[in-house]
């Protein structure tokens, strides 16, 4: 009788010990998870960030350079004035050019 009793407590004991097995690798699956998942955001992250500084420093040497009066921004100001005044004619096919 005795020794059916061990025998039961011995695979208590063990099923306990698989049953606390399996939650401990549940736990470091959902953690490796977290892992994962924080560092994709960090990368995103980095990734957005380093966009909007580029975008700012862009920005920055853009309005440098309109604002020095440097002669070939003077000729790319005439080329868009140009541009635009093209743009607010009326076009008509086979019409003669306006004088």
């Amino acid at each position: 009788m005795m020794k059916t009793k061990d025998q039961s407590r011995k695979w208590m004991w063990w099923f306990l010990a698989a049953l606390l097995a399996l939650q401990l690798y549940f736990v470091r699956e959902l953690l490796a998870a977290f892992a994962l998942f924080a560092v994709g955001f960090a990368a995103l992250t980095l990734v957005i960030m380093a966009l909007y500084a580029m975008q700012k420093a862009w920005e920055m040497g853009i309005t440098r350079i309109v604002e020095s009066g440097h002669p070939a921004v003077n000729l790319v100001r005439r080329g868009v004035s140009a541009v635009e005044d093209l743009g607010r004619r009326a076009f008509r096919p086979g019409s003669a050019p306006a004088r």
